[in-house]
């Protein structure tokens, strides 16, 4: 099946990176429920005295909550990287629906987030090895889990930054 690109000359990106950019969108999703969880008043895997310290509640709590939103949001913009809305800005943006992006505009903000997101993250796959008090031995298994599809958020999105950027690069015209 293809698909009509309007106001796009460049060739549709490759089915690998589509995958990678919906994988890596996917990726901050269950520490966010947990985290979402953890606002709500929910243990998560946290003693009542380890939670009580974390300070999530009041403010904390919609702190939390807003965290996991944005991080979701963040890890969403990846969507645009193999999408027509990452070359052609869509016409509900004001004063600049219609135009087109920049190739420099999407992947510099994108290869310095899959940096800066591989350098936070990649901690993460050694969560076992690190103690975590004030969490249960059960909560500290199942956070580890939740949060380890995280370490694969910036090297996904690097790989799809860069699918976008040789996609975008090449196509341009001679004059």
């Amino acid at each position: 099946m293809t698909t009509t690109r309007p106001h796009s000359a460049v060739s549709p990106a490759p089915r690998w990176a589509v995958r990678a950019a919906h994988v890596a969108a996917l990726t901050a999703l269950p520490a966010g429920i947990w985290r979402l969880l953890l606002a709500a008043g929910y243990l998560g895997g946290y003693t009542e005295a380890g939670y009580q310290a974390l300070g999530v509640t009041g403010w904390g709590a919609a702190y939390v909550a807003g965290l996991s939103v944005a991080t979701e949001a963040l890890a969403l913009l990846t969507l645009g990287l193999v999408r027509l809305w990452g070359e052609v800005l869509p016409r509900w943006v004001p004063f600049l629906a219609g135009r087109r992006v920049h190739p420099l505009a999407a992947v510099v903000p994108a290869g310095l987030g899959a940096v800066a997101l591989t350098v936070i993250w990649t901690p993460f796959a050694l969560w076992w090895a690190i103690p975590h008090p004030g969490m249960t031995a059960l909560g500290s298994t199942v956070a580890g889990f939740l949060y380890l599809p995280l370490v694969a958020w910036g090297p996904l999105l690097g790989a799809v930054t860069f699918a976008y950027y040789r996609r975008r690069h090449t196509t341009r015209p001679i004059r």
